[in-house]
């Protein structure tokens, strides 16, 4: 059974920095994608960073390019994201997700099924 957990949430004042923390377990395959999505209440789920587990090159959306890093950790299979520089427009929840599909286009696409985590809040004040 795949889960995925975050951590790392939590609240910070603008300019701030966090870094959230994905474990996953159960994931047989060895390559998959995986990512960053958030949702603010009233908008669609935004996936904002991913990557292709063991290939360089993540996907970055242009709201957080330059602001946040997404990187992975091959001895424990976590996925980390660096927040820099937040803004209030960052609040939302961050959910990690996964998916073995064949392009960074097919991952991000809502409709694609993918394994979720349980999501974790990032609040940042003005």
């Amino acid at each position: 059974q795949v889960q995925l957990v975050e951590s790392g949430g939590g609240s910070v004042q603008a300019g701030g920095s966090l870094r959230l923390t994905c474990v996953v377990s159960g994931y047989t395959e060895s390559q998959y994608y995986i990512g960053w999505f958030r949702e603010v209440p009233g908008k669609e789920r935004e996936g904002i960073a991913a990557l292709y587990r063991g290939i360089p090159g993540p996907y970055y959306a242009d709201s957080v390019k330059g602001r946040f890093t997404i990187f992975e950790d091959k001895g424990d299979k976590s996925v980390h994201l660096q927040m820099n520089s937040l803004q209030p427009e960052d609040t939302a929840i961050y959910y990690c997700a996964a998916a073995a599909t064949n392009t960074y286009r097919d991952f991000l696409r809502a409709s694609t099924n993918k394994y979720w985590g349980q999501g974790t809040r990032v609040t940042v004040s003005s």
